[in-house]
């Protein structure tokens, strides 16, 4: 039960991923910057701060505190002056933390308790903050990359006004 709740939790976590980086490949590095005004975040911000969030959460969770000393939260919604590829870096460094911690994760140690905060909580409650929490953000990237693209956005999902074709590949995909 609990390798099938991971593998799907892990499914789930990728499916995220996957819109946000077809959101991400749609746009360029002043896209990343754009920001709606002033008291908005723009896309690099966000990638930013998703991947700090995951790298403070799932280094060593088992061992340390999930709120590590070394981030600095409020950092990551200044604007940044990474590149591109500096930015793609960082994002994939953080979605490779989480997925490695949820490799590590098994029957044996499922139910022991990690801190977050110094306030021990169960891993499973972790996991569905976290589950919660990067698909917030993800729905903020998706939203400021269609802002910015307009009429050039190409929907990472299921677009408008295309569902009954959709749902009708699927059926014919999926009787096969």
């Amino acid at each position: 039960m609990i390798e099938e709740y991971l593998n799907n939790i892990k499914k789930q976590f990728e499916s995220y991923k996957e819109v946000a980086d077809k959101t991400i490949s749609q746009l360029t590095e002043k896209d990343l910057y754009w920001k709606y005004n002033e008291g908005s975040n723009d896309i690099a911000c966000i990638m930013i701060h998703v991947s700090e969030n995951m790298l403070s959460r799932w280094t060593d969770f088992f061992e340390s505190d999930g709120e590590k000393e070394w981030r600095d939260r409020e950092s990551e919604f200044k604007t940044q002056n990474l590149t591109y590829s500096e930015l793609i870096e960082k994002w994939e460094k953080g979605w490779n933390c989480l997925y490695d911690a949820l490799g590590s994760i098994n029957e044996s140690n499922f139910h022991k308790p990690i801190l977050i905060r110094n306030k021990k909580v169960k891993l499973i409650e972790n996991i569905t903050r976290q589950i919660a929490h990067y698909p917030y953000h993800i729905g903020q990237i998706a939203f400021i990359g269609k802002m910015v693209l307009n009429e050039k956005w190409n929907s990472p999902s299921i677009p408008k006004g295309k569902s009954n074709e959709y749902i009708r590949l699927e059926f014919e995909k999926n009787s096969k």
